[in-house]
């Protein structure tokens, strides 16, 4: 059932909507000179705002930082007490206001006309203070706000974080921007764990089980238990790897299982992955053949062994 709460709900999303598609339709070739101002800085995007623009610009700021875009967020009013001193002549300024006459924003606008720094505005009124210092000027239409009164901004600052969206995506794609990528400037948290490698968790080097097909099965075992994996690889003398022995090896040789070596024992040919696959896919492999670890192989045909990554390992990190 409808209530008048439900209904405002509904109203302010949909007039969202319908804001960002006005300004889809009606963006146009001053998008691609902002675009190529951007790229054309040989430092950082200084992005500002005051109020409810200057939050919009915090995200934006922060989008197009771990997408490849060198960006910080400035604040007007603290600029005008001695944080003009933080941007230089290889920046671009991203000014933000919808009125577009922000007092805040004036020292920090002039600094850049005097330093001769390029200013991108978004605002929504091209003759405004903002927009008629701007070398670039993004428009966002004039539409109103959600609220019906026009003093909550809301679809404004929807429109807003969309265009520094667009700018920031933009950016990234000329640029190539790779998931690996965003990865490195975002290792932490649940996105930073979708997009670890399998090298990042993996045990290497004296941490990997390993044995020869010619081990004594009473020599494996030790190494398994040494190494606490529950698994143990078997290699022969060129050091490639060829088998594996696990739990369901043993049991299946209990009978007499100290008197083999590892190659009777061992299963052969095992499932493998390559150090630079995401930790998810490593993850799925081990859910589908229902198995807790793998070896890992160089991608290149190498059949050396170099690391182990298990299932508690990329559940540790949130992965599964």
């Amino acid at each position: 059932m409808n209530t008048p709460f439900l209904d405002t709900a509904k109203r302010v999303i949909r007039s969202e909507a319908d804001a960002l598609d006005t300004l889809a339709d009606e963006l146009d070739g001053r998008f691609r000179e902002a675009v190529e101002l951007l790229l054309n800085s040989k430092g950082r995007v200084i992005v500002t705002g005051i109020g409810k623009s200057g939050h919009i610009a915090r995200k934006i700021a922060a989008t197009m930082a771990s997408t490849g875009t060198p960006a910080q967020f400035v604040h007007p009013a603290e600029a005008s007490h001695g944080d003009l001193g933080m941007i230089t002549s290889a920046d671009v300024v991203l000014a933000i206001s919808n009125s577009g006459e922000a007092p805040e924003l004036a020292n920090l606008v002039v600094y850049s006309r005097r330093f001769d720094i390029p200013l991108l505005g978004i605002t929504s009124v091209a003759s405004s203070s903002l927009g008629r210092e701007c070398d670039v000027v993004l428009l966002l239409p004039k539409l109103g706000e959600a609220c019906g009164t026009g003093v909550v901004p809301s679809i404004s600052t929807t429109m807003t974080l969309a265009l520094g969206d667009a700018l920031a995506i933009a950016l990234m794609e000329h640029r190539a921007f790779t998931p690996e990528n965003f990865r490195d400037f975002h290792p932490g948290g649940k996105l930073g764990a979708q997009l670890s490698r399998v090298s990042d968790l993996m045990h290497s080097g004296a941490d990997i089980p390993l044995v020869r097909l010619e081990t004594p099965m009473s020599d494996a075992l030790i190494e398994i238990s040494q190494k606490s994996f529950g698994v143990v690889g078997v290699t022969d003398v060129a050091g490639d790897l060829v088998g594996i022995i696990t739990d369901g090896d043993l049991r299946r040789h209990m009978d007499g299982l100290l008197s083999f070596l590892a190659k009777d024992v061992m299963t052969a040919s095992p499932i493998t992955i390559e150090p630079g696959a995401l930790a998810e896919k490593a993850v799925a492999v081990m859910q589908a053949r229902k198995i807790t670890s793998l070896f890992v192989l160089d991608a290149e045909g190498s059949h050396k062994p170099l690391g182990l990554i298990r299932i508690h390992d990329c559940l540790r990190v949130g992965l599964g």
